[in-house]
């Protein structure tokens, strides 16, 4: 084959060629290649598997973490405090490095766990080379090679058949269909043919569930259809996080807000107080570590791992951490109904038989004809394990005799068969023929409900054989458009006793005069849980939105059952084809209109996304197929499937789910919401501590005083902030979370309160502090200069120390009464208390650590007006709580 050729690979519409056009045009016979010929195809293509990603290297991810604007602050404030403060730009720099091993090692969990996800076994192919059958590794494979399939096959590479006998290929992983697709072996026209409708091709990563065929491989690797959405993959875009631009935006305030107040200082302290331009920039180093909550990125690091955790208990693998966060502020939960939102397996639901219909829950006694005939007409294998093996809708049948106490291995060991009639496309029947104790044949015939009336001539009602009549085909009929109209895959059953197996076994002779048995009704059903997690999702103000590979019917009655729409509103429904007509601007002024769509493609999945994120809207996607998995990487939060899960699709995913279910992501919404709750807080707690600390700071240097040291803002940033911020991102969920509409793309950190708290508060805590350190000079203790500055000093440490302990309480909500949320609910945050004040008291109270940390001694009265005033934020706090509430109510 030429190089040319090679190139055109890609392009080439093999469907459109007969299979003698093929083999030459890939220089193949029948027979398949010689060893020699498929070890030189190995070398020239490669070898038949995707390419993988190149993974960062550990030093990669450590460095990827200084990126945020806040830590590039504090690097910056280390260096300048390195010569003149070496200890407090030790305490900055190892803040920082534990931030960013903390990111590296939640990145590398995540990782492993997907990995644990992963089949690591390689599928072997059976191909035929130099004339014989026999089994080789899948990534062996080459253009040119002859595989064989049959059912329970994955088919190893993209291939033109040549041969087919009764085969069915399910092709959900790339067109989201799940009923198999039939094949033949007919040459289509055009060359812009979907693939769902490539009817004489088999596509990598499919699966056999039905007859027998052989094909030549056409594409390996990264050529195939598999391999071509992968390479979508690589170059598609990855979308910002609502906390990532939330975090961005808050380092980008806070720098902008920490030079100005910086640079005022530092002039007034210069030219109007006459300080020294060294000890004045050491001064705004001071207040840039004050402004910057250093601990912030390491808390939200914290705080999302520990949702991680959560959500890895209740079934959901987090890939990367601010998607825990994204999942909370969800608008759009687009799903794949296959598997997701549906059991991914074909069930017997209704049986119309002795002229009525059974629900599949109620006992049909199982010497019923019709039951007979679906469990008899039927090639389902047992597996040693006593699985069943074949075809999605014969398997059904077999599992509902099952469940009805028919056991067909059994019944068809009395009774074998003897001959048969295999399905095929033209005559939509299946025939076999079994032979009866008493000498006579039991011809069982199921297929079409239209094809099969028109055979019978007469039909049964229980034991009493009546000849066929015009109002019974119609009752029959109406039956079946009953069950068809519920988007139940209806079946027909029909028998005859016969004397001997017919000569000629064809269809006008074995499947005529048939006595009609019964209708049987199958769909892929709902989980049982999906409903409920849809009108939960509903009542949390998110919109569920199905996007199916299944045809329009299909998809409008499983999303009536599941509430996403109301029975009957196919107005709510685009098809794929619908879609096409539309341009992307006429579609996003109508997206709202829609919540299901039917028969799309990978396309079509990526423009619904886009739409609605036009619209403001944050949008998770989930999938489980390789055509969903560009969407997957456009939404906002792509949701892979653990289980059912290519590869592709879970990599292309933020979360996975080990369960495959619906209603677990419903789970990690609330989870979701919980977090970016209780990240508010640690931001309103951190920020309204810092805000004090940094008016503190500038209006002491504005009155020429010296109240707190830079060692002593980073003691208090990094023990008396840190542990309780942590602790309150592990708050359990405030009731009402669920009830609260989405806060949507555009609210941020700040929203709902948090700002004017912070504002508020921040100037509580620093106009204490400086009341405190002006009442320790006013009426001193010790009688020397020394002495009194020292004690005012100590005083206006430990009061900013305890006073944000005690702060710690009040923000364990915004607006509700802490004694409503329950003060020691929490006990995480009460040991973080608790060791928080024993860290802050060490270095007080122990003789050598005060002397490092430049303060000292107090007696009772000192400390007595430490903790009055420490507290006095609570009870201040409550009041103004109240009168918004009160304000509220109004």
């Amino acid at each position: 084959m030429s190089e040319e050729n090679k190139k055109q690979q890609l392009s080439q519409a093999f469907y459109s060629q007969t299979p003698d056009e093929v083999l030459k045009e890939l220089d193949a016979t029948a027979d398949g290649l010689s060893a020699a010929e498929a070890k030189k195809r190995l070398s020239e293509y490669g070898e038949n598997e995707l390419e993988e990603g190149k993974k960062k290297s550990m030093v990669q991810k450590f460095f990827e973490q200084f990126k945020d604007l806040m830590i590039l602050v504090l690097l910056v404030a280390a260096i300048i405090s390195a010569p003149h403060e070496p200890v407090d730009s030790i305490i900055i720099l190892l803040v920082v490095i534990i931030n960013a091993v903390m990111g590296v090692v939640q990145e590398s969990k995540a990782e492993a766990a997907i990995e644990a996800l992963k089949d690591m076994s390689t599928p072997n192919a059976n191909v035929v080379r130099d004339g014989h059958a026999l089994s080789i590794k899948s990534t062996d494979l080459v253009p040119g090679d002859i595989v064989l399939l049959e059912a329970g096959d994955v088919v190893p590479a993209d291939m033109r058949l040549i041969e087919s006998s009764s085969l069915k290929i399910e092709e959900a992983a790339l067109t989201g269909e799940s009923v198999p697709v039939e094949k033949e072996l007919v040459v289509l026209e055009g060359t812009e043919i979907g693939i769902g409708d490539r009817i004489n091709m088999a596509y990598s990563n499919s699966n056999v569930t039905y007859g027998r065929g052989k094909g030549v491989v056409v594409n390996t690797g990264m050529n195939t259809e598999v391999g071509k959405i992968a390479g979508m993959l690589a170059a598609a875009d990855e979308t910002e996080t609502p906390l990532k631009n939330n975090l961005n935006h808050l380092g980008k305030f806070l720098t902008a807000a920490i030079l100005v107040i910086a640079v005022i200082m530092f002039l007034f302290g210069t030219l109007v107080n006459g300080t020294p331009w060294m000890d004045m920039l050491l001064t705004s180093v001071s207040l840039a570590v004050a402004a910057i909550p250093e601990g912030l990125p390491a808390i939200v690091t914290i705080i999302l791992a520990l949702g991680t955790q959560v959500l890895a208990k209740r079934n959901s693998i987090i890939r990367k951490l601010p998607a825990v966060e994204t999942l909370g502020s969800t608008d759009i939960i687009a799903s794949d109904k296959t598997g997701t939102l549906t059991l991914n397996q074909m069930t017997v639901e209704k049986l119309y038989t002795n002229d009525r219909q059974y629900p599949s829950s109620e006992h049909i006694p199982d010497n019923n004809m019709a039951l007979k005939i679906m469990n008899y007409a039927n090639d389902t294998k047992f597996s040693q394990e006593g699985e069943l093996i074949g075809d999605p809708t014969e398997t059904a049948l077999v599992k509902f005799g099952q469940d009805q106490g028919f056991d067909v291995t059994e019944k068809v060991a009395a009774e074998p068969r003897v001959a048969e009639l295999p399905f095929d496309s033209d005559r939509k029947l299946m025939s076999t023929i079994h032979q009866e104790a008493d000498g006579r044949y039991l011809v069982a015939v199921k297929g079409a409900p239209d094809v099969l009336l028109d055979r019978c001539t007469q039909y049964q009602v229980f034991d009493e054989v009546k000849p066929m009549t015009n109002a019974e085909e119609q009752k029959i009929l109406s039956n079946n458009k009953d069950m068809a109209k519920q988007a139940l895959r209806v079946l027909g059953m029909a028998y005859k006793y016969v004397d001997a197996i017919p000569t000629n076994l064809e269809t006008e002779i074995v499947e005529n005069d048939l006595i009609f048995a019964g209708l049987v009704g199958m769909i892929d059903p709902e989980r049982s849980e999906a409903a409920d997690a849809v009108k939960v999702a509903k009542e949390a103000g998110i919109r569920p939105i199905m996007i199916t590979g299944d045809h329009k019917d299909t998809a409008e009655a499983i999303a009536a059952r599941l509430g996403i729409i109301k029975a009957g509103d196919d107005a709510a429904v685009l098809t794929g084809a619908e879609l096409n007509q539309m341009s992307d601007d006429d579609f996003a002024q109508k997206v709202a209109n829609y919540s299901v769509y039917a028969r799309v493609s990978p396309e079509h999945k990526v423009r619904i996304v886009k739409a609605w994120q036009k619209e403001g809207k944050v949008v998770a996607m989930t999938g489980d197929g390789v055509n969903d998995a560009p969407a997957l990487k456009q939404a906002d939060i792509g949701v892979g499937m653990g289980i059912t899960g290519t590869e592709v699709s879970k990599g292309a995913s933020d979360m996975v789910l080990a369960d495959d279910n619906f209603a677990t992501i419903v789970v990690a919404v609330e989870e979701g919401r919980k977090v970016f709750s209780n990240i508010q807080k640690a931001v309103q707690y951190l920020l309204a501590a810092n805000l004090g600390e940094v008016l503190t700071l500038f209006i002491a240097t504005m009155l020429n005083w010296d109240t707190l040291l830079p060692i002593h803002l980073l003691w208090i940033n990094l023990v008396t902030d840190t542990f309780p911020a942590i602790a309150l991102g592990m708050e359990p969920a405030e009731k009402d979370l669920m009830s609260h509409k989405p806060r949507g793309r555009n609210s941020n950190l700040f929203s709902g309160g948090v700002f004017s708290s912070i504002i508020y508060q921040g100037i509580l805590e620093a106009a204490t502090v400086l009341f405190v350190y002006w009442s320790a000079i006013q009426w001193p203790v010790h009688a020397t200069y020394e002495a009194i500055h020292s004690d005012a000093l100590t005083m206006a440490f430990a009061t900013l120390g305890l006073m944000q302990l005690f702060h710690a309480f009040n923000v364990k909500s915004v607006h509700q009464s802490l004694f409503k949320v329950g003060p020691f609910r929490n006990k995480s945050f009460n040991w973080a208390i608790l060791l928080s004040f024993f860290l802050m008291m060490v270095i007080i109270v122990v003789p050598g650590l005060n002397d490092i940390f430049r303060v000292a001694h107090l007696d009772l009265y000192q400390w007595g007006i430490v903790v009055g005033s420490s507290f006095a934020i609570i009870p201040v706090v409550e009041i103004v709580k109240a009168f918004q509430r009160a304000m509220g109510k109004e």
